[in-house]
């Protein structure tokens, strides 16, 4: 399960590196585009901090659970 959290974590890096990339080539040609990119890609890094804190958290649980 702590796997599967850690792939999941990294997926909303590769959807904010996406948004990025859709921010630099949409700028100029369709600018309504590319502010809701930058919205895609802040939600994504602040899911990406969120969900890292929240396995941390289910680890040290789990470890404190085992002693």
């Amino acid at each position: 399960m702590i796997k599967i959290l850690r792939y999941t974590e990294y997926l909303y890096i590769i959807v904010a590196v996406f948004s990025i990339y859709r921010i630099f080539t949409d700028w100029n040609s369709d600018r309504s585009m590319a502010y809701l990119f930058i919205f895609f890609a802040v939600v994504s890094i602040g899911m990406f901090f969120f969900r890292r804190n929240y396995r941390k958290k289910f680890e040290q649980r789990s470890k404190d659970n085992q002693k």
